[in-house]
């Protein structure tokens, strides 16, 4: 069941450096939100953060709350396994396990959690393939390496395994940036159709993308070089492209810097 995400007075550090300062947002289920920004003002990490994937870099921290449906995931009783099950990611760049076949592929996760059984395995597989709208396309080959496959069809497929595990919410970090625009618009669409079951935050440098699969938008921006990436604005993505509250939201999509 999709989850409402919470943000509140979040600072992201990298050792002594201050990345991300005072983020306070929501994200309300069966939802996108979109964060944009230019490149270095925070948007990844602090999506990073929202599954707790920042922690697993040497010295990085984070102060603030970051709730799900209420819960701290960074309470000390949580486990952080278990929120990246609860919370998937899908990165920038396909990164199926090239010599593991489709199948295989697809429910490592559940494999590694402790399910077993032929059955049960592959009707998961099946429905996390036709979740990801990639089913008619690997039906006749799921024992052939996820390697061999195309590259929206690779990143399709690491969508199909993050949704395999069955999580509340899905992050996106540029899921279409090394794709093609026909396989971009496939990723699209299939974003349109997950958001019926899940959460999902998508980073993107491409604005446009922004405005056709978000139903929110979020601005990030920063100072100046070696100055913490702040949040300058959060609204309904019409808005943001047509009439955002800041001036320097409005100085970013019209193309004036970034």
């Amino acid at each position: 069941m999709a989850k409402r995400i919470d943000v509140k007075d979040v600072d992201i550090y990298y050792g002594k450096f201050h990345a991300v300062d005072g983020v306070t947002l929501s994200v309300p289920p069966r939802n996108v939100t979109a964060f944009i920004g230019p490149s270095g003002c925070g948007k990844s990490t602090v999506l990073r953060t929202l599954n707790r994937m920042h922690e697993v870099i040497p010295g990085a921290r984070v102060d603030g709350q970051v709730l799900l449906d209420g819960e701290d995931i960074y309470a000390s009783s949580v486990d952080p396994v278990q929120v990246r099950r609860t919370i998937g990611m899908v990165f920038q760049r396909p990164n199926p396990f090239p010599t593991m076949s489709i199948k295989d592929n697809v429910v490592a996760g559940l494999k590694l959690g402790g399910t077993k059984g032929k059955k049960t395995l592959d009707d998961i597989a099946e429905r996390a393939l036709r979740g990801a709208n990639l089913w008619n396309e690997v039906k006749d080959r799921l024992n052939k390496p996820g390697g061999g496959l195309s590259g929206g069809q690779q990143q399709r497929l690491c969508i199909a395994r993050a949704i395999a595990v069955q999580p509340d919410v899905l992050l996106m970090d540029e899921p279409c940036s090394a794709l093609d625009p026909i396989s971009t618009l496939a990723i699209e669409d299939l974003i349109g159709e997950l958001k019926k079951d899940y959460t999902i935050v998508i980073v993107t440098h491409n604005m446009q993308q922004a405005a056709r699969v978000s139903d929110q938008t979020a601005f990030f921006n920063l100072a100046g070089v070696g100055q913490p990436g702040r949040l300058v604005e959060l609204n309904d993505t019409e808005k943001i492209f047509s009439n955002p509250d800041e001036k320097a939201t409005e100085d970013y999509i019209s193309g004036r810097f970034g």
